[in-house]
């Protein structure tokens, strides 16, 4: 997932507002085109592989001395991981699970910034941090209960099944990526774009080359027409998106900006719903409510009280 860069506000918003909704269109109807390449035997891991090592070489084409930035800048190195981590938590995530609450569980960024925030940038704990913090808390909790078990001790709720632990952990990760983006922001930008995307290929890379040494996943399948086809026109369709996040996010405040990349939700859950790759319940629905208010919450204080 891209981060949130800063923001150049603009008094003509419908065109930066549109180029954000494609981003979250894009990552919201995402975990489709992976499934396919899943079902094709190339698993997600090694399809964000190629899909950032497209990005990557684009960068080194356009902007070479990116690569010497990262090279000297020790700090960017935690982007690489921070980033490649996201990605490849969210793509394999949203390969195998019910994508609804994955990207639910995903958005509980509001709670890791706000830790985060007071680890990294020595940010105060406020009263309405607090609110945002037990929010998406008691959200995650909903979600993640148990069906049929009631009130007991082996209902607590904490993730389960892998794409849980997937979503939170990639969740985690993005809120990390931000909140060292800010730290860093005086940072050339292309090195910080670069870091992002070699993080994309280095931990995919690792994580995949690693369950498939052990069995625990198919190395990639021999190369064929159609699979390289969707690989390809992912990777195209993804760096357009980070463009329009770029173009959007430059011209609107960081929380509008915030407010707006909350549509990933809706495009999620309603493509996943239609195509049969997650569903919505009761409880879901609540927990989620609490989740996407704590995260609006956030968005309207500027993420920082």
């Amino acid at each position: 997932m891209p981060p949130v860069p800063t923001s150049r506000p603009t008094s003509h918003p419908i065109v930066p507002v549109l180029a954000l909704m494609f981003n979250a269109l894009v990552w919201g109807c995402s975990w489709w085109p992976f499934r396919q390449l899943q079902a094709q035997g190339l698993h997600p891991l090694w399809a964000t592989v190629m899909v950032y090592v497209v990005a990557v070489t684009s960068i080194g084409l356009v902007r070479p001395q990116a690569f010497s930035q990262l090279a000297r800048t020790p700090t960017l190195w935690i982007l690489v991981v921070a980033s490649g981590c996201t990605n490849a938590a969210f793509n394999w995530a949203v390969s195998i699970g019910d994508v609804v609450r994955v990207v639910l569980l995903f958005y509980l960024m509001p709670l890791w910034t706000v830790l985060l925030a007071r680890v990294l940038l020595h940010e105060p704990l406020t009263p309405m941090a607090g609110i945002r913090v037990v929010g998406a808390l008691v959200g995650a909790g909903i979600v993640l209960w148990p069906e049929g078990r009631g009130l007991s001790w082996d209902a607590l709720p904490y993730p389960r099944a892998l794409p849980d632990w997937l979503g939170v952990a990639g969740g985690f990760s993005f809120a990390l990526n931000n909140v060292m983006l800010r730290r860093e922001a005086a940072r050339p930008q292309e090195g910080r774009a670069l870091a992002m995307f070699t993080g994309g290929v280095v931990v995919s890379a690792t994580l995949a080359a690693t369950l498939s040494s052990q069995g625990m996943a198919p190395w990639p399948p021999a190369l064929t027409g159609w699979w390289a086809m969707v690989a390809l026109v992912l990777a195209a369709v993804f760096i357009l998106s980070n463009l329009s996040l770029q173009y959007g996010a430059a011209r609107l405040p960081a929380n509008v900006t915030s407010v707006v990349m909350l549509s990933e939700v809706v495009f999620a859950s309603v493509s996943a719903v239609a195509l049969g790759g997650g569903r919505l319940t009761v409880p879901l629905v609540m927990g989620g409510a609490l989740i996407i208010g704590a995260a609006l919450l956030a968005a309207s204080q500027g993420g920082n009280h």
